[in-house]
């Protein structure tokens, strides 16, 4: 498979993800970073992309610059990605869709539905990836979960529960650091916080293990610091189109937990539980038998668990492997479409826009839920109703 040109915008020198993407992109040799727009400082993002190993020529001060300077050369970036503040998702990923370029967006894809749907038709047309970067998705007993429960080895799914929480937004005499503040700004952030930033991993988790969609929610949100606009605090009880039921929890105020990201499946058969935070272990147990615990990079996995692994079995596993297995995923799809043939069904399981469309439509759908005391709502995108 030959090198891809890898471009990415936002992202810059100290930024918190960053460094994950760029390790990311690296593991497996598909991508070489070839251009980025890296900072809203426009000097700054130059000498930080140079001093990355990026050519002058390609070290661009905004993303505007960039894609004049890249749409027509012959060697222009094969997939972008997008890492910047929430609010400038969509202009920037329409506008090199719409140049014929790939497109990884960061998470949530947009900030209003009509945006996201717009971005779908856009890629549709244009004939490229939009990916969205629900890198979780990417650890290998995640993929093993989702193959296990796509199997029947827990039989049908009864209840799946999901939480994403941290108390790292606790401190209220930390709640003017720019880098915490931009989260609980509307003009930034869009119309939700903490759903919109962790809860929607959490959501699109309990998807992508299950198979199914959400249907309708009913959602609490709660600013616990009363000088955020936005919430600080959700929970968020849904169901799915098959009939699973469903609970989520997210916070930024949990002290005491780190980063809390967790997975439980419960079928008719057996339960399964992941944590992030222990990548390496899988917990399952069938019904009336003892409890089993399925070690990363051992014998005997599915196909999709054995590709997304990277490390020999006992070692630690960690985030920007999961995110390389989505790069991963993206290289195997931009060479399947221009060799005009079917992906990989074990290395295509990227998240795409139509995933960062039900998020989006999931985040509207909570925040009028919220407003409405709890009310059920219709948590589909118009698109697909």
């Amino acid at each position: 498979m030959k090198r891809l040109n890898w471009g990415m915008i936002g992202g810059g020198e100290g930024s918190q993800i960053g460094p994950a993407h760029r390790l990311a992109a690296g593991l497996d040799a598909a991508f070489v970073l070839s251009a980025g727009a890296l900072d809203h400082d426009p000097a700054a993002g130059r000498d930080f992309a140079q001093r990355l190993g990026i050519a002058a020529d390609r070290a661009y001060g905004d993303w505007r610059e960039m894609l004049a300077g890249e749409r027509n050369r012959p060697d222009k970036v094969d997939l972008v990605t997008v890492a910047t503040p929430n609010a400038t998702h969509y202009e920037i990923t329409k506008a090199f869709l719409e140049a014929g370029i790939h497109v990884l967006c960061e998470k949530p894809m947009t900030v209003t539905e009509a945006e996201a749907e717009d971005l779908v038709l856009t890629a549709r047309k244009a004939g490229r990836i939009c990916a969205v970067n629900y890198g979780y998705t990417g650890y290998a007993l995640v993929r093993h979960m989702r193959a296990m429960v796509a199997r029947g080895d827990i039989g049908a799914v009864r209840l799946v529960v999901a939480e994403f929480a941290h108390g790292h937004h606790a401190d209220a005499a930390n709640a003017d650091n720019p880098r915490v503040r931009w989260r609980y700004d509307p003009a930034q952030a869009g119309v939700s916080a903490q759903f919109a930033d962790c809860g929607i991993h959490a959501l699109h988790m309990a998807s992508f293990v299950t198979g199914q969609e959400v249907a309708t929610l009913s959602a609490d949100f709660a600013s616990c610091l009363p000088s955020r606009v936005l919430e600080d605090d959700a929970m968020v009880n849904f169901r799915m189109d098959r009939g699973t039921v469903g609970r989520l929890w997210t916070s930024s105020v949990a002290i005491g937990r780190q980063h809390g990201l967790t997975i439980q499946v419960f079928g008719e058969t057996g339960g399964l539980r992941w944590a992030q935070e222990q990548p390496n272990q899988l917990f399952y147990m069938p019904l009336g038998q003892r409890l089993q615990v399925i070690e990363r990079g051992e014998g005997n996995l599915s196909p999709e668990a054995d590709r997304a692994s990277r490390v020999t079995v006992g070692h630690a596993e960690g985030m920007p492997l999961a995110f390389g297995n989505i790069y991963r995923d993206l290289a195997e799809g931009i060479a399947a479409m221009e060799a005009g043939r079917a992906p990989d069904p074990a290395i295509s399981l990227y998240p795409r826009a139509e995933d960062g469309l039900r998020s989006i439509a999931a985040i509207h759908a909570a925040v009028r839920s919220a407003a409405g005391k709890g009310e059920w709502v219709d948590a589909r995108p118009k698109l697909f109703r």
